[in-house]
């Protein structure tokens, strides 16, 4: 058995959901590198909204795992700094509809530094937390910023489905030198998928900006985003490739 915190998983398959999939994630990228950190609100004492970071206050306290105001543009911009400085920051949002709040500060100061500065300075940040409609939240809790962010020069937007996508598309954004945005759906953090050892090594990661192909086909190139929506085209006997974990880069 290896043991991720207070979950238990086998070694060499597990059920694992798409909530424990990203607290995994978040525990070995902060244990493999001592520049990442976490923070946003209820992040730490009270495990996060969704429980993301069950148990990692606990085992790397209050420099680690912060705690911060119900101010998003606040601590995006300490966060932003932070990168700036050469840390790694992991800023989550309890949900993207109060990123909104911090617009300017991921839109321009975390996308364009780079750019800005001739290369000189890297703002190696992830944005994370849920984004779309979920069950029983008010509608402004309820959009989908995929378009808005995917259309943003100087970001990378990821967005996963399952845990696998979740566990390695997450430590491949802490591991980028360029600020990436990280939409989880928040319907998904319950569901459970079975990972293979390969993929519950702390080596694994998905590459931001590759397709990956579920299905190897000839009568039709199916394409989809963040939710297991060509299931039902496999269903019905169509071959099909997807998903794709981002709205951009574009891999065409």
């Amino acid at each position: 058995k290896q043991r991720f915190l207070d979950f238990d998983l086998d070694i060499l398959s597990s059920q694992v959901t798409v909530r424990d999939a990203l607290n995994q994630a978040l525990d070995e990228e902060i244990e493999r590198d001592e520049k990442v950190f976490l923070l946003g609100e209820e992040v730490a004492q009270y495990d996060g909204a969704y429980k993301i970071s069950r148990g990692l206050w606990k085992k790397y306290g209050d420099k680690r795992i912060i705690d911060t105001p119900i101010s998003e543009m606040g601590f995006t911009g300490i966060a932003v700094g932070a990168a700036m400085a050469g840390l790694r920051p992991v800023c989550e949002f309890m949900t993207f509809n109060f990123s909104m709040q911090a617009i300017d500060q991921i839109v321009n100061s975390a996308a364009k530094t780079y750019y800005m500065s001739s290369g000189l300075v890297s703002v190696p940040i992830v944005f994370r937390g849920p984004n779309g409609a979920s069950a029983g939240v008010g509608a402004q809790h309820s959009q989908c910023f995929a378009a808005w962010y995917g259309h943003c020069p100087g970001l990378k937007v990821v967005s996963p489905w399952s845990a696998e996508d979740a566990r390695g598309l997450l430590k491949a954004s802490i591991r980028d030198d360029n600020p990436v945005v990280m939409l989880e759906n928040e319907l998904m953090y319950g569901v459970s998928f079975e990972l293979s050892e390969e993929v519950l090594s702390k080596d694994f990661i998905v590459p931001i900006g590759k397709a990956k192909i579920e299905k190897q086909g000839k009568q039709a190139y199916y394409l989809h985003l963040a939710f297991p929506t060509s299931l039902g085209a496999l269903e019905q006997g169509c071959q099909t490739q997807g998903p794709w974990g981002g709205s951009g880069p574009w891999d065409a």
